[in-house]
C-alpha cells in the first residue's frame, strides 16, 4: 500500500486564539500544563490515508483504531472556519453508510487534500 497522506493535528494553526492565550499564561504556570496536554492530545492521534484505505488512530496509553475501505466511503466533509482557511486546518467528517461520521478528525492540516484524495 502507498501512503498518500499521513498527518498529526497541528496546536498553533488549528486554534491560534488557544495558543495565544495559553503563552500569555506561561508565566503564571497554567500555560504550559494546557501546552502539555493539548501536545499529547495532537500527537496521540493521526489520520493516514493510503491508496485502498483510511485509517484513524487515537490514544496514548489504550488505542482507539478505525480503518474503512476507499470503496465504502459515501462523504467526505471538510469543515473550515475564516482562520482555519487563513492558515490552510479544517475538521474532516467521513461518512460510510450511517448518518453520523465514521471518523472525525479536528485540526488536520491540507484538509482538502485529504477530500480531494479520497
Amino acid at each position: 500500500m502507498t501512503e498518500l497522506y499521513s498527518a498529526h493535528p497541528v496546536m498553533f494553526k488549528s486554534k491560534p486564539f488557544g495558543f495565544i492565550l495559553a503563552l500569555l499564561l506561561v508565566p503564571v504556570g497554567i500555560g504550559l500544563i494546557i501546552f502539555l496536554v493539548w501536545y499529547i492530545r495532537n500527537k496521540s492521534s493521526k489520520l493516514t490515508v493510503t491508496d485502498k484505505e483510511i485509517l484513524f488512530e487515537q490514544g496514548l496509553l489504550s488505542k482507539d483504531r478505525s480503518e474503512l475501505s476507499i470503496s465504502s466511503i459515501r462523504t467526505v466533509k471538510v469543515k473550515q472556519t475564516v482562520f482555519n482557511r487563513m492558515f490552510g486546518t479544517g475538521t474532516v467528517e467521513i461518512y460510510t453508510a450511517g448518518d453520523s461520521p465514521e471518523i472525525v478528525a479536528v485540526g488536520l492540516p491540507d484538509a482538502n487534500k485529504i477530500r480531494e484524495l479520497v
